[in-house]
């Protein structure tokens, strides 16, 4: 299932890229603001904090944070600073890995 998920997530965050890369598109998107400021929002409000991190290219990262109470938001991070919220949910859960299982 986590397989199937990970060609949806890169085609999404793309999509989120594509949108800030181009700011004529990106004025309509509420979701977007300086790095730290959706941060401090997103541990105020939420009490989520940063939990893995992976580079889309070279101009953007995604970031996903998470609480102990399973709300998880993931951002897409532009090299200028920006991020935009391109997932949000409850019910997070942090699949341990086990040496030699095949997901």
């Amino acid at each position: 299932m986590v397989r199937n998920m990970i060609p949806s997530l890169i085609g999404t965050a793309t999509m989120a890229l594509a949108v800030m890369v181009h700011p004529a598109a990106a004025q309509p998107v509420l979701n977007c603001a300086e790095h730290s400021k959706v941060v401090d929002f997103l541990g105020s409000h939420y009490s989520e904090t940063l939990q893995a991190v992976g580079f889309i290219n070279q101009a953007a990262i995604l970031e996903v944070y998470v609480s102990e109470s399973g709300s998880w938001t993931m951002l897409v991070t532009n090299a200028n600073g920006s991020s935009c919220v391109v997932f949000a949910g409850q019910s997070w859960e942090t699949i341990p890995v086990v040496p030699g299982l095949k997901t």
